[in-house]
């Protein structure tokens, strides 16, 4: 189980920099006050390990400078995208590698119905790749308050028995895996600080050390996880528990 995402690191105000870089902004900032710096991701949800990254300008994007991403991506992998990546383009690329894919669509895409299955999914035609969409509502329920939105999947697992649509609905939440991992690089290896570097190779340089530096971590907390002696959960740990439906 594979997720692939991005992020945007600060870098220097140096005016090389910043022309070979710019700035930008999101729909969760106004514009950065730093040069940034794009860095994308693919991760393995079950440790949080990364297995490939790239990085580059801001333009021309996360689809674009991702793809390089797929270099690292084989059969018998599923890879989780979320609707940034979910481009026709990039699809029919991941499903080029022999991977399959579960992708969020945005919500202005309208797929052609082409065959209605028993779970409520339908086959359909993204490009040149055949898929199955599956169509859900989820309900998020917080000390904040309760917030649902719809989601639209395309997945090229069209096998609606062997993966029944509820099923890979809960397995699209193991997507946030990328997330964390990313939080994990930006906030708790670099504490949100600005790299050093005013030159471009000097931010490489830097780049490779923090994911060093991560995935030495990871390293160590999956082998620490998987040479602890099985025994009954202690305190504050999980216990497997069934799935059930709500």
């Amino acid at each position: 189980m594979v997720a692939i995402d991005g992020t945007y690191l600060d870098v220097a105000d140096d005016a090389d920099v910043l022309a070979r870089l710019g700035k930008g902004a999101n729909q969760y900032t106004a514009a950065s006050d730093y040069p940034q710096v794009l860095l994308v991701t693919s991760v393995a949800c079950g440790t949080r390990a990364v297995i490939d990254a790239v990085f580059g300008p801001r333009k021309p994007g996360e689809p674009v400078l991702g793809r390089r991403l797929l270099r690292s991506t084989h059969q018998g992998m599923v890879v989780l995208l979320d609707r940034g990546f979910a481009t026709n383009t990039f699809l029919q690329a991941a499903a080029g590698t022999g991977a399959d894919f579960l992708a969020r669509l945005s919500a202005v895409r309208k797929p052609p119905v082409l065959r209605r299955f028993d779970d409520s999914s339908f086959l359909s035609q993204i490009g040149t790749v055949q898929v199955r969409i599956i169509e859900c509502e989820i309900t998020i329920v917080t000390t904040a308050g309760r917030h649902s939105g719809f989601y639209r999947l395309a997945t090229t697992l069209l096998d609606h028995r062997r993966y029944p649509a509820f099923e890979l609905v809960r397995l699209y939440h193991e997507r946030w895996e990328v997330e964390s991992a990313l939080f994990a690089v930006k906030q708790s290896t670099l504490g949100r600080r600005v790299l050093r570097s005013r030159t471009l190779p000097g931010i490489a340089q830097e780049i490779y050390a923090l994911l060093t530096v991560y995935q030495v971590i990871r390293i160590a907390i999956a082998d620490a996880t998987s040479t602890r002696p099985r025994g009954r959960p202690g305190p504050g740990q999980l216990q497997r528990c069934s799935p059930h439906r709500p």
